[in-house]
């Protein structure tokens, strides 16, 4: 059973546990290739289901602490993971905010797919998370990337030279961000609580 499960139209979006490695495990190894120029280089055991089962246990931990929220995309029958968005680097105190990371199986792009498990993620990180910031970037020339980040109103703020390591080489990315405009500071919800 996935840790926390968020349904959508046609997909769900799911935090899975340990013990559900293999879903994970046969989307990068049926997508390695697909993915390769948005990626950093792995290892070739990086993607086995061990690996995987490991780092699953890591990223529960980090959702349970508030560090994080891996969503794994799955199809409604809950038997294949077709996509992945990442809320990762959660950061409170004055900045609450996060990283968003994301990608798709080569046979599900150009569906919306992407955009409806964005659209729920987004609602959860800032109506269940209460955070005030998302942040996304991507590689120029990534045109995809652009028009959805864009469909969902992340506004570009900058541009990174030589931001991270994809593809083995050091590349540029356009720097982006999603403001919650009904964000209440976690003491003014905390009041409207008790109140």
């Amino acid at each position: 059973m996935p840790l926390l499960s968020l349904p959508c139209q046609r997909l769900t979006l799911a935090v899975l546990a340990p013990e559900q490695a293999h879903l994970e495990s046969a989307f990068y190894q049926r997508n390695q290739r697909h993915l390769a120029p948005w990626s950093p280089i792995r290892t070739t055991d990086y993607f086995s289901t061990e690996q995987i089962s490991r780092r699953l246990e890591v990223q529960a931990s980090a959702f349970e602490v508030g560090l994080a929220v891996h969503f794994a995309l799955l199809t409604p029958d809950g038997e294949q993971m077709i996509g992945a968005c990442n809320f990762s680097g959660i950061i409170r105190g004055a900045f609450q905010a996060c990283y968003l990371g994301y990608h798709i199986d080569a046979d599900h792009q150009g569906q919306g797919l992407m955009q409806e498990a964005l659209e729920t993620g987004i609602a959860y990180m800032f109506d269940s998370q209460n955070l005030h910031r998302i942040m996304a970037n991507y590689i120029p020339g990534n045109e995809r990337s652009a028009r959805l980040l864009e469909r969902l109103g992340f506004e570009q703020e900058g541009y990174a030279k030589a931001y991270l390591n994809i593809a083995g080489r050091w590349q540029d990315h356009v720097l982006t961000s999603l403001v919650n405009q009904q964000f209440e500071a976690p003491d003014q919800r905390w009041s409207r609580r008790l109140g």
